[in-house]
């Protein structure tokens, strides 16, 4: 039988409480907040036989709605109920569908040799950027994101919402730096560049690569610009606007790549 928390007071909801409100607090356990029925199913979906490692609060209100039942009855234990009061407290979103869980962040360790394909981010620091490029992965089948030192939290709320389930479907390894790259890299190394002498849409793009996507303001590190692997493409764009977002400008990139590959092909898959 669940238990139900109806006071402020009470441990677990202020421990909750201190995760969803502070990044430091998540970073130095090791822990996220995720929110909704959709985030609660990737999770499902993704870590099922861990399940029992998430801690999962759902709102009085939102007991009787059938997508929320089905999903609580997929737990290995039964969810803390929270008073509606105290569950609008501790939610990022208006009007939320009454589901929070706290899980541990994933941290997958990095690879020996980068042999497939991966996505580096270069210090990109709004979350809904990072969020859309990592849906964009997924979509496209991408299973590697890597983050330098100064991109945004890929566990933060804002990024988790704006990525809508794409976290459970790829490995993140943040803090990666540059350095690492050039030692571990095994594949065709690309750079979305505005200006670069290389059209996107002359290139080919059909082998495995590492693509890299720079900071909104400044672009790709000086480092990463000057590594001789690098081949820079470029998006063709009437000179009226300087640059694309950079999340535009990665789903623009890597769609190109999965264009080139199913060239030929019977059908989607």
């Amino acid at each position: 039988m669940s238990d139900e928390i109806v006071s402020a007071a009470n441990e677990r909801f202020r421990r909750l409480l201190a995760l969803a409100s502070s990044a430091r607090e998540r970073k130095q356990q090791g822990l996220s907040v995720i929110e909704g029925a959709h985030l609660l199913q990737a999770w499902l979906d993704r870590f099922g036989a861990e399940a029992r490692d998430a801690q999962v609060f759902v709102a009085r209100h939102a007991l009787a709605g059938d997508e929320v039942r089905a999903l609580l009855a997929r737990l290995s234990a039964p969810p803390t109920v929270l008073d509606d009061r105290l569950y609008a407290r501790a939610s990022q979103v208006e009007h939320g569908s009454g589901l929070l869980a706290i899980v541990p962040t994933p941290r997958p360790a990095l690879p020996l040799q980068l042999a497939e394909d991966a996505v580096y981010l270069d210090r990109i620091q709004d979350p809904g950027n990072v969020g859309s490029i990592l849906r964009t992965c997924a979509a496209v089948g991408i299973g590697r994101v890597m983050t330098s030192p100064g991109t945004a939290f890929c566990w933060s709320p804002k990024v988790l919402r704006a990525g809508m389930g794409a976290h459970f479907h790829l490995d993140i390894h943040e803090g990666v730096d540059a350095a690492w790259l050039a030692a571990h890299v095994a594949v065709a190394v690309r750079a979305a560049e505005a200006g670069a002498s290389t059209s996107l849409y002359r290139a080919d793009l059909r082998a495995a690569a590492l693509w890299l996507f720079g900071n909104e303001g400044q672009g790709l590190d000086a480092r990463l610009r000057a590594w001789p692997a690098v081949s820079p493409v470029g998006i063709p764009q009437r000179p009226a606007i300087e640059s694309l977002n950079v999340g535009v400008a990665a789903a623009i990139c890597l769609y190109e790549q999965l264009r080139q590959r199913l060239a030929g092909a019977d059908q989607w898959s």
